[in-house]
């Protein structure tokens, strides 16, 4: 399958515009969820053997594997459900908004081959949480999922930064009942200013409401759902070091690291394109940061590592590095649908080893 996408699918799909190849990415996995039996016979083939490899148990939660697909991908939660077929382990959908909004001017996607990279300013395109809760209602609910299924959350653009914490407080309230995870997105570089919500000054309030709604919902009777925080590559030390104070305090479930790079280096310094940058040139630094956040956590800390990740070895580094699960994205782009199964499988090897 990996020679057939090389040679015949990828070079027809990379000469198509990168969002119409993402549009019929997302069609045809959306088609696969529907043709059950399919996924049932390709889960059988792409995940790993209980009796063989043991779950990752994190944040409360089981996952069959270590890999699971980045948010970017399946904005609006139409094609997840046939995630499990092709090898992951879990998802993530979004970014998600309060409000429906289109998101920037299109073209909004570039690649860049020589370098397996992408740049994308997408700007939160999407349908809104209360049209995704509509759609989750209607599937399975947490706990009875093949997989976990994370929803990231984004502030909307209309939504000033002195109404952020409302506006991610009327997105949870929506979804939180359909996510088995949430993750708190202030790092996207696509929508002004939400960068500005990494600084403790902002970040504390945020997350504290979050926390509080979290328990409010305990009190309910309602389940608590782990509450993850998606961060830069382009923070300083410093500047993680306050995030993890925050996250510390208000006792947060896990981080998410990391998002999209404004960075350009190598042959990219010449990119004009604006944008967050994503695969391989972000693979170091995004692997630095887990390192970083490992050691000054000691370990305590559920991470989910991003960024890079092009085979066995970069996914691997992340895992000696700290984190517990990994996400892929523009990898599947270069490597095709089946990559999440190829990465999953060697990573279980390489654990019993």
């Amino acid at each position: 399958m990996g020679w057939l996408y090389q040679h015949a699918v990828k070079p027809a799909l990379f000469r198509l515009d990168p969002e119409r190849a993402h549009e019929l990415g997302v069609a045809a996995l959306a088609g696969l969820g529907r043709l059950r039996p399919l996924c049932a016979l390709l889960e059988q083939w792409n995940q790993l053997s209980p009796a063989r490899y043991r779950p990752v148990e994190c944040l409360g939660l089981k996952f069959p594997n270590a890999v699971g697909l980045a948010a970017g991908f399946d904005k609006n939660g139409e094609a997840w459900t046939a995630a499990a077929a092709l090898g992951f382990g879990h998802v993530e959908i979004g970014t998600v908004t309060l409000h429906a909004q289109p998101g920037n001017p299109r073209p909004r996607a570039f690649r860049y081959p020589a370098d397996e990279a992408v740049i994308n300013r997408m700007g939160f395109n999407n349908a809104g949480a209360a049209v995704l809760a509509a759609r989750l209602s209607k599937g399975a609910a947490p706990g009875r999922r093949k997989i976990p299924l994370g929803i990231n959350l984004g502030k909307s653009k209309v939504t000033s930064l002195d109404r952020a914490t409302e506006d991610y407080l009327g997105s949870f309230r929506l979804l939180a009942d359909h996510a088995d995870y949430v993750a708190v997105n202030v790092s996207s570089p696509n929508t002004p200013g939400l960068r500005e919500l990494q600084d403790a000054a902002w970040l504390k309030p945020l997350l504290a409401a979050l926390v509080d709604e979290n328990k409010a919902r305990v009190t309910a009777g309602r389940p608590r759902r782990p509450i993850l925080l998606k961060i830069a590559p382009d923070l300083t030390y410093p500047q993680i070091d306050a995030a993890l104070g925050v996250i510390d305090e208000l006792k947060l479930d896990g981080i998410i690291a990391t998002n999209t790079t404004l960075a350009r280096p190598g042959r990219l310094a010449t990119a004009e394109q604006a944008g967050g940058l994503s695969g391989r040139p972000l693979r170091h630094r995004a692997t630095a940061i887990i390192n970083f956040i490992s050691r000054r956590t000691a370990g305590r800390l559920p991470i989910i590592g991003v960024g890079g990740i092009m085979d066995e070895e970069s996914a691997g580094e992340k895992l000696d590095a700290g984190a517990t699960l990994v996400q892929l994205y523009t990898g599947l782009i270069y490597r095709g649908p089946f990559f999440a199964s190829e990465v999953a499988r060697a990573l279980a090897v390489r654990q019993r080893r």
